[in-house]
Protein backbone atom coordinates (compact mmCIF):
# COMPACT_ATOMS: atom_id res chain seq x y z
CA UNK A 1 0.00 0.00 0.00
CA UNK A 2 1.25 3.61 -0.80
CA UNK A 3 1.43 5.77 1.76
CA UNK A 4 2.17 9.67 2.36
CA UNK A 5 5.09 9.05 4.75
CA UNK A 6 6.64 12.77 5.21
CA UNK A 7 5.45 16.64 4.34
CA UNK A 8 7.90 19.67 4.15
CA UNK A 9 7.62 23.04 3.98
CA UNK A 10 10.06 25.76 2.75
CA UNK A 11 8.43 28.78 3.78
CA UNK A 12 11.73 30.86 2.09
CA UNK A 13 12.88 29.67 -0.80
CA UNK A 14 15.95 28.02 -0.63
CA UNK A 15 16.10 28.24 3.11
CA UNK A 16 15.91 25.60 5.99
CA UNK A 17 13.25 22.96 5.83
CA UNK A 18 9.98 22.75 8.05
CA UNK A 19 9.09 19.11 8.51
CA UNK A 20 5.55 18.49 9.03
CA UNK A 21 2.57 16.63 10.32
CA UNK A 22 0.21 17.45 8.72
CA UNK A 23 -0.75 20.77 6.90
CA UNK A 24 -3.58 22.72 4.79
CA UNK A 25 -3.53 23.14 0.84
CA UNK A 26 -4.39 26.31 -1.48
CA UNK A 27 -4.05 27.12 -4.75
CA UNK A 28 0.00 26.89 -4.50
CA UNK A 29 0.57 24.27 -2.67
CA UNK A 30 1.32 23.61 1.00
CA UNK A 31 -0.35 26.51 2.94
CA UNK A 32 2.92 28.91 3.24
CA UNK A 33 5.23 27.27 1.05
CA UNK A 34 8.29 29.09 -0.51
CA UNK A 35 6.23 32.42 -0.30
CA UNK A 36 9.25 34.69 0.79
CA UNK A 37 12.38 35.11 -0.84
CA UNK A 38 15.61 36.77 -0.89
CA UNK A 39 16.69 39.00 -3.78
CA UNK A 40 19.78 41.21 -4.63
CA UNK A 41 19.00 44.93 -3.49
CA UNK A 42 20.55 45.83 -6.75
CA UNK A 43 18.98 43.94 -9.32
CA UNK A 44 16.17 42.52 -7.75
CA UNK A 45 17.53 38.91 -8.72
CA UNK A 46 16.45 35.79 -6.48
CA UNK A 47 18.81 34.33 -3.74
CA UNK A 48 19.29 30.59 -3.44
CA UNK A 49 21.54 28.22 -2.06
CA UNK A 50 23.24 27.10 -5.63
CA UNK A 51 24.85 30.90 -5.08
CA UNK A 52 24.92 30.99 -1.56
CA UNK A 53 25.59 27.67 0.24
CA UNK A 54 24.79 29.23 3.55
CA UNK A 55 21.23 29.85 3.00
CA UNK A 56 20.94 26.09 3.80
CA UNK A 57 21.42 27.42 7.49
CA UNK A 58 18.68 30.02 7.55
CA UNK A 59 15.76 29.32 9.65
CA UNK A 60 13.00 30.86 8.52
CA UNK A 61 9.29 29.71 9.86
CA UNK A 62 5.92 31.08 9.97
CA UNK A 63 5.12 32.47 13.27
CA UNK A 64 1.65 33.16 15.30
CA UNK A 65 1.28 36.50 14.60
CA UNK A 66 1.28 35.46 10.66
CA UNK A 67 4.87 36.57 9.74
CA UNK A 68 8.02 35.24 9.44
CA UNK A 69 10.72 34.85 12.07
CA UNK A 70 13.98 34.57 10.96
CA UNK A 71 17.05 32.85 12.90
CA UNK A 72 20.68 30.90 12.17
CA UNK A 73 23.58 30.05 14.33
CA UNK A 74 25.22 33.30 15.53
CA UNK A 75 22.44 35.60 14.79
CA UNK A 76 19.42 36.57 17.16
CA UNK A 77 15.98 35.98 15.55
CA UNK A 78 14.18 38.31 14.27
CA UNK A 79 10.49 38.99 13.71
CA UNK A 80 9.12 40.20 10.18
CA UNK A 81 5.91 40.77 10.20
CA UNK A 82 3.80 39.77 7.25
CA UNK A 83 3.70 42.85 4.73
CA UNK A 84 0.33 44.97 4.71
CA UNK A 85 -1.45 46.43 1.47
CA UNK A 86 0.47 49.33 1.76
CA UNK A 87 3.68 47.80 1.64
CA UNK A 88 6.08 49.19 -1.10
CA UNK A 89 6.39 46.81 -4.04
CA UNK A 90 9.38 45.63 -5.45
CA UNK A 91 10.78 44.23 -8.55
CA UNK A 92 11.73 40.76 -8.18
CA UNK A 93 13.20 38.19 -10.77
CA UNK A 94 13.12 34.47 -10.33
CA UNK A 95 14.14 32.31 -13.36
CA UNK A 96 12.23 34.51 -16.44
CA UNK A 97 9.36 35.86 -14.50
CA UNK A 98 9.40 39.29 -13.55
CA UNK A 99 6.83 40.55 -11.47
CA UNK A 100 6.25 43.03 -8.60
CA UNK A 101 5.67 41.65 -4.66
CA UNK A 102 5.67 43.62 -1.57
CA UNK A 103 9.33 44.21 0.39
CA UNK A 104 9.44 43.47 4.26
CA UNK A 105 10.61 46.42 5.08
CA UNK A 106 14.30 47.73 6.35
CA UNK A 107 14.78 45.74 9.48
CA UNK A 108 14.69 42.47 7.93
CA UNK A 109 16.82 43.68 4.77
CA UNK A 110 19.58 44.20 7.84
CA UNK A 111 19.25 41.28 8.87
CA UNK A 112 19.32 39.43 5.73
CA UNK A 113 22.09 41.90 4.49
CA UNK A 114 24.38 41.23 7.33
CA UNK A 115 23.75 37.14 6.88
CA UNK A 116 24.25 37.04 3.13
CA UNK A 117 27.42 39.39 3.38
CA UNK A 118 26.13 42.28 0.80
CA UNK A 119 22.82 44.17 0.46
CA UNK A 120 19.53 41.91 0.41
CA UNK A 121 16.20 42.20 0.55
CA UNK A 122 12.94 40.01 1.82
CA UNK A 123 10.22 39.81 -0.02
CA UNK A 124 6.74 38.46 0.42
CA UNK A 125 4.31 37.03 -2.26
CA UNK A 126 0.55 37.49 -1.97
CA UNK A 127 -1.88 35.15 -3.26
CA UNK A 128 -2.88 37.45 -5.63
CA UNK A 129 0.59 38.09 -7.12
CA UNK A 130 1.34 34.70 -7.92
CA UNK A 131 3.51 33.34 -11.52
CA UNK A 132 1.76 31.32 -13.54
CA UNK A 133 3.75 27.82 -14.11
CA UNK A 134 5.65 27.18 -17.53
CA UNK A 135 3.94 26.93 -20.25
CA UNK A 136 3.25 23.56 -22.16
CA UNK A 137 3.02 21.78 -18.75
CA UNK A 138 -0.34 21.30 -16.91
CA UNK A 139 -3.06 24.14 -17.31
CA UNK A 140 -3.00 27.38 -18.40
CA UNK A 141 -3.92 28.74 -15.25
CA UNK A 142 -2.14 26.69 -13.13
CA UNK A 143 0.12 29.13 -10.93
CA UNK A 144 2.75 28.90 -8.20
CA UNK A 145 4.61 30.82 -5.68
CA UNK A 146 8.67 31.32 -5.42
CA UNK A 147 9.19 27.67 -6.24
CA UNK A 148 11.07 27.37 -9.19
CA UNK A 149 8.56 25.89 -11.45
CA UNK A 150 5.51 24.08 -10.02
CA UNK A 151 3.97 24.29 -6.48
CA UNK A 152 4.55 21.00 -4.98
CA UNK A 153 7.36 17.74 -5.77
CA UNK A 154 6.90 14.73 -4.91
CA UNK A 155 9.53 11.75 -4.13
CA UNK A 156 9.19 8.18 -4.31
CA UNK A 157 11.32 6.97 -1.03
CA UNK A 158 11.88 3.36 -2.96
CA UNK A 159 13.98 5.95 -5.11
CA UNK A 160 15.85 7.53 -3.06
CA UNK A 161 16.71 3.66 -1.38
CA UNK A 162 17.75 3.10 -4.86
CA UNK A 163 19.85 6.04 -5.73
CA UNK A 164 21.19 5.46 -1.95
CA UNK A 165 22.62 2.17 -3.16
CA UNK A 166 24.05 2.83 -6.10
CA UNK A 167 26.41 5.92 -4.44
CA UNK A 168 27.03 3.31 -1.83
CA UNK A 169 26.30 5.54 1.33
CA UNK A 170 22.64 7.05 2.44
CA UNK A 171 21.84 10.94 1.56
CA UNK A 172 18.97 12.48 3.14
CA UNK A 173 15.94 12.74 1.33
CA UNK A 174 16.48 16.63 2.26
CA UNK A 175 18.60 17.09 -0.33
CA UNK A 176 16.26 17.09 -2.99
CA UNK A 177 13.98 19.25 -1.24
CA UNK A 178 10.57 17.61 -1.75
CA UNK A 179 7.28 18.58 -0.46
CA UNK A 180 5.60 14.75 -0.26
CA UNK A 181 7.40 11.65 -0.01
CA UNK A 182 5.53 8.58 -0.33
CA UNK A 183 6.29 5.29 0.64
CA UNK A 184 5.24 1.29 -0.65
CA UNK A 185 6.24 1.83 -4.46
CA UNK A 186 9.14 0.68 -6.17
CA UNK A 187 11.78 2.57 -7.25
CA UNK A 188 10.87 5.63 -9.59
CA UNK A 189 7.11 4.12 -9.97
CA UNK A 190 6.29 7.72 -9.75
CA UNK A 191 7.57 8.43 -13.35
CA UNK A 192 4.69 6.28 -14.66
CA UNK A 193 1.77 8.54 -12.65
CA UNK A 194 -0.54 10.96 -14.13
CA UNK A 195 -3.05 11.55 -11.68
CA UNK A 196 -2.91 10.58 -8.06
CA UNK A 197 -5.12 10.91 -4.43
CA UNK A 198 -3.76 11.63 -0.95
CA UNK A 199 -7.02 11.63 1.12
CA UNK A 200 -9.20 13.94 -0.16
CA UNK A 201 -7.19 15.89 -2.74
CA UNK A 202 -6.35 14.87 -6.36
CA UNK A 203 -2.79 15.92 -7.93
CA UNK A 204 -1.91 16.03 -11.52
CA UNK A 205 2.03 15.06 -12.00
CA UNK A 206 3.13 17.39 -14.68
CA UNK A 207 6.58 17.31 -14.95
CA UNK A 208 9.41 15.42 -14.15
CA UNK A 209 12.07 17.47 -11.89
CA UNK A 210 15.74 17.87 -13.37
CA UNK A 211 18.40 18.50 -10.37
CA UNK A 212 21.32 20.81 -10.23
CA UNK A 213 24.35 21.18 -8.23
CA UNK A 214 22.08 22.42 -5.23
CA UNK A 215 21.94 18.48 -4.26
CA UNK A 216 25.51 18.43 -3.18
CA UNK A 217 25.03 20.37 -0.34
CA UNK A 218 24.42 18.84 3.19
CA UNK A 219 21.14 20.12 4.78
CA UNK A 220 22.49 19.93 8.26
CA UNK A 221 26.19 21.31 7.67
CA UNK A 222 26.07 23.84 4.60
CA UNK A 223 29.02 21.91 3.15
CA UNK A 224 29.15 20.94 -0.48
CA UNK A 225 29.95 17.39 -1.06
CA UNK A 226 33.20 16.98 -2.18
CA UNK A 227 32.36 14.36 -4.94
CA UNK A 228 29.59 16.09 -6.04
CA UNK A 229 27.16 13.42 -4.83
CA UNK A 230 24.31 12.71 -5.01
CA UNK A 231 23.91 14.57 -8.56
CA UNK A 232 27.34 12.83 -10.01
CA UNK A 233 25.71 9.27 -9.48
CA UNK A 234 22.04 10.23 -10.62
CA UNK A 235 23.76 12.22 -13.94
CA UNK A 236 25.18 7.97 -14.54
CA UNK A 237 21.41 6.64 -14.87
CA UNK A 238 19.06 9.26 -14.75
CA UNK A 239 20.26 11.37 -17.24
CA UNK A 240 18.04 13.10 -20.17
CA UNK A 241 18.49 15.55 -22.56
CA UNK A 242 16.49 17.76 -19.78
CA UNK A 243 18.87 17.01 -17.01
CA UNK A 244 19.33 14.89 -14.64
CA UNK A 245 15.42 13.89 -13.27
CA UNK A 246 14.73 13.17 -9.77
CA UNK A 247 11.33 13.39 -8.83
CA UNK A 248 7.88 14.59 -9.92
CA UNK A 249 6.21 18.17 -9.72
CA UNK A 250 2.95 18.26 -8.91
CA UNK A 251 -0.21 20.83 -9.02
CA UNK A 252 -3.38 20.06 -6.95
CA UNK A 253 -6.37 20.31 -8.39
CA UNK A 254 -8.54 21.72 -5.11
CA UNK A 255 -7.79 22.08 -1.87
CA UNK A 256 -8.00 20.40 1.38
CA UNK A 257 -5.73 18.95 4.28
CA UNK A 258 -2.80 16.25 4.32
CA UNK A 259 -1.53 14.40 6.95
CA UNK A 260 1.14 11.93 7.51
CA UNK A 261 0.13 8.77 6.89
CA UNK A 262 -2.26 9.05 4.82
CA UNK A 263 -3.10 6.64 1.71
CA UNK A 264 -1.74 7.42 -1.66
CA UNK A 265 -4.09 5.99 -4.48
CA UNK A 266 -2.75 6.19 -8.12
CA UNK A 267 -5.66 7.12 -10.38
CA UNK A 268 -3.91 7.08 -13.43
Amino acid sequence: MLRLSALYRYPLKSGKAETLQQIGLDKLGLDGDRRWMLVDEASGRFLTQRAVAKMSQLSALWNSSGGLTLSSPGYAPLDVALPGSASELRGVTIWRDTLRVPDAGDEAAAWVSEFIGKPTRLVQLPLERARTTEAGYGKDDDKVGFADGYPLLLIGQGSLDDLCTKIGRPMEMLRFRPNLVIEGAEAFAEDGWKRVRIGDVEFRVVKPCSRCILTTIDPQTGERSPDREPFATLETYRKTEKGAMFGQNLVNDGIGRLEVGMPVTVLE
